[in-house]
């Protein structure tokens, strides 16, 4: 009973419009404090605590001031120089520049929306001037900003980490073949859609190994980044906590002397957007530390397994089923915040019918990546938009082929667990 009481709370008051993590903590608030044999208040205090005592989740507000600043200094126009010097000379090599360039900003900022602001403001106007549909400019780009929380690093997948007390650095390996097979899938995608529109007619750049040189030149400190940030993880030199410190000194250096695209009256500006997204996240953590104690004590989720189980028990099934939840919470929901209510309620359901923990972060973080890409919450849409001036109807229809796309790949990783765990099995 007070179970239903719980989630029936959280969703009157999200329907209320109140702010996600006041409506975890109020909902919890209210059970604790008005239905006898739940827990007492004090578990909530020390949930909340519990919850914001966690070394790995430093790494969230690191690695979100780190994408600020590479946003604001020059790196991701200069990894679309680079990319451009590599396919250039291909037709529709725009759309393969936009899908390259997107991957690698992925492996810098580790977020959907940013990679989306940070490289579809430099690429979709020269799309649009190569006369490139300004609808599928600004859909190919949302769909590939999705990239960004499955390249590591992934602040997605810190979260599950810390949810489910899983590595992170296993997590970060189980997301690259993924979200490069995501990839490929949207240059396959973007060639087929534009296959007979007159851009495939265009003058083409010509291909020129100095051509490359010299952009690689210009763009190396951008294109080390990724190195720099796995190697130190995977290499033993440092946590993906203290990588997302040194994300950040990088990013001050590149900016402030080697690009010098920002001074030193730009960075509180920089540290004051990094801040305030950062705290909207880490509230949300803590409040959900205690909704997820409160979750657990209730047996919710042992509830939820079995009444999946009971449905069926074909593995097969459960799992599509599973996809389906995941595919229409995405549609409303905040990342960050199914994350971390979903977890713990989903994993045990997952682990049931054998799923490792890491695939199922992968899983659950695929089925989410392609809810930023979907109406009516569709962050990366919003983004795309505003960036484009092009209306959000127009490009949710743009977008149909692009999520044909990636329901196909979201089915290869839930079935094909090795796609997820074969780097990791390599590495550990």
């Amino acid at each position: 009973m007070s179970g239903l009481i719980l989630f029936g709370a959280l969703g009157l008051l999200l329907i209320l419009g109140v702010p996600i993590a006041m409506s975890l903590g109020m909902s919890s608030l209210l059970v604790m404090s008005a239905i006898e044999g739940t827990p007492p208040l004090s578990l909530m205090a020390r949930s909340i605590v519990t919850g914001a005592d966690s070394f790995p989740l430093i790494a969230v507000p690191l690695f979100v001031l780190a994408g600020d600043l590479m946003q604001q200094g020059g790196l991701s126009r200069r990894i679309i120089g680079f990319a451009s010097s590599l396919v250039g000379h291909i037709r529709a090599s725009l759309c393969y520049v936009n899908v390259i360039a997107s991957m690698f900003f992925a492996a810098i900022s580790g977020s959907a929306p940013a990679t989306v602001a940070a490289i579809g403001s430099n690429i979709i106007p020269s799309m649009n001037q190569q006369g490139y549909k300004k609808e599928f400019s600004a859909a190919l780009t949302a769909a590939t900003g999705m990239i960004g929380v499955m390249i590591p690093p992934s602040i997605p997948f810190i979260i599950y980490g810390v949810a489910a007390e899983v590595s992170i650095g296993k997590l970060f390996l189980a997301g690259v073949i993924p979200g490069v097979l995501f990839g490929i899938m949207f240059m396959i995608t973007s060639r087929w859609v534009v296959r007979h529109q007159p851009v495939m007619e265009l003058d083409l750049t010509p291909f020129s190994w100095m051509g490359v040189a010299k952009q690689f030149r210009d763009s190396i400190w951008a294109l080390i980044v990724p190195v720099i940030i796995l190697g130190g993880i995977y290499g033993g030199v440092f946590t993906p906590t203290e990588a997302g410190a040194v994300a950040v000194v990088y990013a001050i250096i590149c900016g402030l002397f080697i690009y010098k695209e920002i001074g030193l009256s730009d960075l509180p500006k920089i540290f004051a957007r990094s801040t305030l997204t950062s705290a909207t996240i880490l509230v949300l953590v803590v409040f959900a530390a205690a909704f997820g104690r409160l979750v657990t004590f209730e047996q919710i989720p042992s509830a939820v397994a079995n009444a999946l189980v009971n449905l069926s028990d074909n593995p097969i099934v459960i799992l599509l089923l599973i996809n389906i939840m995941l595919l229409i919470i995405g549609m409303f929901m905040e990342t960050i915040s199914a994350i971390i209510i979903l977890t713990p309620i989903l994993l045990p359901v997952a682990m049931k019918v054998g799923v490792d923990p890491i695939v199922f972060g992968v899983i659950l973080t695929v089925n989410l990546a392609i809810g930023f890409c979907t109406p009516p919450l569709g962050v990366n849409i919003f983004v795309a938009s505003q960036v484009s001036n092009v209306s959000i109807e127009k490009i949710s229809r743009a977008l149909l082929p692009f999520l044909v796309s990636m329901i196909v790949l979201l089915l290869a990783v839930t079935f094909i667990p090795e796609i997820s765990l074969h780097l990791s099995e390599i590495v550990y």
